[in-house]
């Protein structure tokens, strides 16, 4: 949370750094190629009639034509136009660049332990003739060579290079926790690692392309825009080339590069110029976030989200269940039940076996043995048993689902043959014993409050009850609840039973669950709130949820997940950070409103640029209009001049808002609607006569017109 806090202080000098400027510029002039400027049909339009100014320029200052300094420095400030444009989008493309440095710093040419069968024999190859399918070894100091699925093993993984933070995570087979990433490395154990991406579409790779912006699209409302302003500029274009007749009819004459200056200082170039900048910057602030979108259209989607469904586990919960307590039956201590559990748990490598040893040591100082020194044999788990445990010597351990220890005890009373737990329910007092019965009461306590039971028996005696529990998340609850301010619901999508779901879905605050849930049963909830209109965030990071990502309208895929649920989102969070999307939504929004509020005074702007410069320009054919000349503007051409110098810096001088964006505010569309009229619209007008009366002095003084 740190971090992203420092992340959102971002200064805006910082983002006009020297070395994302200078690229900048070199940019602006390649980006002049029409086959891209045709993107930006605006700006697309003023090249074309700076190209066509400048034509007639030369052709008039080969035949010794008058006024060439008035056109040229009309020309000069027409082109300077196109390239500020263009400057304010590589400026926001030069940032995700220099991002992508370092990311590209990660792909470091590695040497790869191509397994050559079934054991650990292996041969060096270099990392980047891997190809999908190949199964390589990945142990302590080595870093994973590209992307891929863990098959077997449990190692501790540094990912620092990907996600920025230094804590290592747990990587192992089986699971949601068993994709890995080239580039990151293990620093404990070892790992087989089956590749899943080829050279060249690696997730590194993948990030490389969306930083810098290669793969961004428009979205259905910045294409609606530009629509907009498409129709504005054939209308002025229409509008203009009426205005000679008009000086015609008065008995005088508008030359071509006057209109040209006129024409471009009406349309909506302020907005036209930055759309772009715009939505990359909206990209970029996700990045900072350590968000990749995958689009524009997701971000723009993820400010008007109104439902957001989460994966329980791995996603609301820490992804595996943790000891919580030790719970004895009458006439047993905590201690010696802890002292059996860990002693049963010692050679288990279950995130759950790990997490009982943890616990004994931790809450009881309960140090582990050597199972060596014990002379003691391991009973693994099987899905027969359905139980684990330990026997040295006539020492014998036995934990797991309570039926199976129950049907295991002989002695200490109780139970020969039990088939199922439903059976075990059906046993009364005369079958089963005293210890029996509390085992079984303290397991339906557990299981009432969302946790799992763990049986734990001794030389045939009941010892207790283990209380393994999904662990929420720290601060999810607080999160969940600004979601539900910001007008979102949420709602837990899992597998579990409904009183498991409910029990963890009220710790949580979600707003609702869904129990049980299949693939299909997550996609239909998806589908069904789409057709009543919603736009739907779905977080996940299990190949179960893959369906679900590429359904929702934003997809935002763990990064601690499988490469099918990294490829089905639209985002991929790198801190896998499922309230995260409290800022996601919040950037969204930051996007739109920044658009909107630019638009609003574009559309200002040009107003007063109309009522600023027409005036001044016909006031020698019609005198009637001198009363609205309120800026008492030098001359005709002054006033064209210093019209089309103001439409260009005022594209450079908004660049640095267009990048760091309007401040985010929860306020509802009225409010909004009012706050940028009131700023941007107000501002808008009044800017531009400002702006145009002080160029027109500084004109009138050095004689440029």
């Amino acid at each position: 949370m740190e971090t992203m806090k420092l992340q959102k202080q971002v200064k805006t000098s910082a983002m006009l750094d020297p070395k994302i400027v200078l690229p900048a510029i070199r940019a602006a002039v390649a980006k002049l190629d029409p086959r891209l400027m045709i993107k930006n049909p605006v700006m697309f339009v003023i090249e074309v009639v700076a190209a066509l100014t400048t034509v007639i320029f030369l052709r008039n200052l080969a035949m010794g034509g008058e006024g060439l300094a008035f056109t040229f420095q009309i020309i000069l400030w027409l082109w300077f136009t196109v390239l500020f444009a263009n400057f304010a989008e590589a400026v926001a493309e030069g940032r995700g660049k220099a991002q992508a440095e370092s990311l590209k710093k990660t792909r470091t040419e590695s040497k790869a332990k191509l397994l050559e069968g079934p054991g650990k024999s292996y041969r060096l190859v270099s990392g980047t003739t891997l190809k999908v399918g190949d199964i390589v070894l990945v142990e302590a100091g080595d870093n994973i060579p590209s992307d891929g699925e863990v098959i077997e093993g449990v190692a501790s993984v540094n990912e620092a290079a990907i996600t920025g933070e230094s804590a290592p995570v747990i990587r192992e087979s089986g699971g949601d926790r068993s994709a890995v990433t080239g580039g990151t490395q293990v620093l404990s154990d070892w790992i087989r690692v089956r590749i899943t991406a080829a050279q060249g579409s690696t997730f590194i790779d993948r990030m490389i392309r969306l930083v810098e912006g290669a793969e961004r699209q428009k979205t259905p409302n910045e294409i609606a825009l530009n629509i907009l302003l498409a129709g504005l500029t054939i209308i002025f274009v229409f509008a203009t080339v009426t205005i000679p007749s008009y000086a015609a009819y008065a008995g005088g004459s508008i030359s071509v590069v006057v209109l040209v200056a006129l024409f471009v200082t009406l349309i909506p170039t302020t907005i036209g110029a930055l759309l772009s900048a715009i939505g990359i910057a909206g990209m970029d602030r996700l990045v900072r976030f350590n968000v990749l979108a995958m689009s524009g259209r997701a971000v723009e989607a993820a400010g008007d989200v109104d439902t957001l469904l989460l994966d329980k586990t791995g996603t609301i919960t820490l992804g595996n269940r943790q000891a919580t307590a030790f719970r004895p039956v009458r006439g047993v201590t905590e201690q010696e039940l802890a002292d059996a559990a860990q002693l049963a748990s010692l050679a288990d490598e279950t995130p759950e076996g790990r997490s009982i040893v943890v616990l004994a040591k931790e809450k009881y100082g309960i140090r582990g043995r050597d199972m060596k020194e014990l002379n003691a044999t391991f009973i693994p788990f099987t899905a027969q048993t359905r139980m684990s445990g330990i026997d040295a010597g006539s020492l014998s351990v036995r934990k797991g689902a309570v039926d199976a220890i129950l049907t295991h005890v002989d002695g200490g009373g109780a139970v020969r043959t039990v088939a199922s737990g439903s059976a075990v329910r059906a046993l009364q007092s005369g079958v089963m014993s005293e210890a029996g019965r509390e085992i079984q009461a303290i397991s339906d306590e557990i299981a009432k409050a969302g946790g799992t039971p763990l049986a734990v028996a001794r030389d045939g005696k009941l010892l207790g009850v283990v209380h393994l529990k999904d662990i929420v998340k720290g601060g999810i609850r607080e999160r969940f609840a600004e979601l539900r301010r910001m007008g979102i619901r949420t709602v837990m999508i899992t597998g579990d039973n409904p009183m498991t779901a409910a029990a963890i879905a009220a710790e949580a605050g979600v707003d609702d669950f869904l129990a049980q849930a299949t693939p299909e049963d997550k996609l239909k909830l998806i589908r069904d709130e789409q057709a009543k209109g919603k736009l739907v965030a779905m977080c996940g990071d299990g190949t179960n949820d893959a369906p679900a990502l590429a359904q929702a309208d934003v997809g935002v895929a763990m990064n601690t997940g499988t490469q099918a649920a990294r490829e089905a989102g639209n985002m991929v969070d790198l801190d896998s950070n499922p309230t995260k999307l409290i800022e996601v939504v919040e950037i969204g929004k930051q996007l739109l409103m920044t658009r909107g509020a630019l638009t609003t005074f574009s559309i200002a702007n040009d107003v007063a640029k109309y009522f600023a410069i027409i005036p001044a320009m016909f006031l020698a054919f019609y005198p009637q209009l001198e009363v609205l000349n309120v800026m008492h503007l030098a001359s005709p051409q002054s006033a064209i001049l210093s019209a089309i110098i103001f439409n260009a810096l005022i594209i450079i001088a908004l660049i640095p808002l267009a990048l760091k964006g309007v401040a985010y505010r929860a306020v509802g569309a009225g409010a909004l609607l009012r706050r940028n009229l009131l700023i941007y619209g107000l501002g808008g007008i009044i800017v531009p006569f400002i702006g145009i009366k002080a160029i027109d002095l500084a004109v009138a003084a050095l004689g440029l017109a």
